[in-house]
C-alpha cells in the first residue's frame, strides 16, 4: 500500500541557513533563514520560544545582499509594505544561495 501525494512532482525540502555566531546577535541564538516553495522564514531562538517572521514567495519584491569582508546582510522586501526581514552575519555562498533559491521558486510559480 502505498500514499499518493496530493501535489503533481516532488516536493523540494526546506533548506536552512544560520546566522554566524561570531556576529552581533548571534552569540547564543543564531538567526536562521529557512526558505522552501511557499516561504522565506528568518527564525530566532531566544531562551523561551522563538521569533519567526515570512513571507510567502509570491509576496516577495526583491532580495539585497549587501557583502562585507566576512559576512553579508540579507534583505528580502515583500510587495505588501510591510517590514522587510533581514538578517545578518551569514556567509556569502549562503547569502547568494538565498537569492538564488527565492528567484528560482518565484521562476516557477509563473
Amino acid at each position: 500500500m502505498g500514499v499518493a501525494s496530493a501535489s503533481s512532482g516532488p516536493v523540494a525540502p526546506d533548506e536552512t541557513f544560520s546566522a554566524s555566531r561570531w556576529t552581533k546577535g548571534n552569540l547564543l541564538f543564531p538567526t536562521r533563514i529557512v526558505v522552501n516553495p511557499l516561504r522565506v522564514s528568518r527564525v530566532k531562538k531566544r531562551w523561551f520560544g522563538s521569533n519567526e517572521e515570512s513571507i510567502s514567495i509570491s509576496q516577495i519584491a526583491s532580495v539585497r545582499i549587501s557583502t562585507g569582508i566576512f559576512w553579508s546582510d540579507v534583505l528580502i522586501d515583500s510587495t505588501g509594505g510591510t517590514d522587510p526581514i533581514a538578517s545578518h552575519g551569514h556567509r556569502k555562498g549562503d547569502a547568494l544561495r538565498i537569492r538564488d533559491l527565492v528567484e528560482g521558486f518565484q521562476a516557477g510559480r509563473r
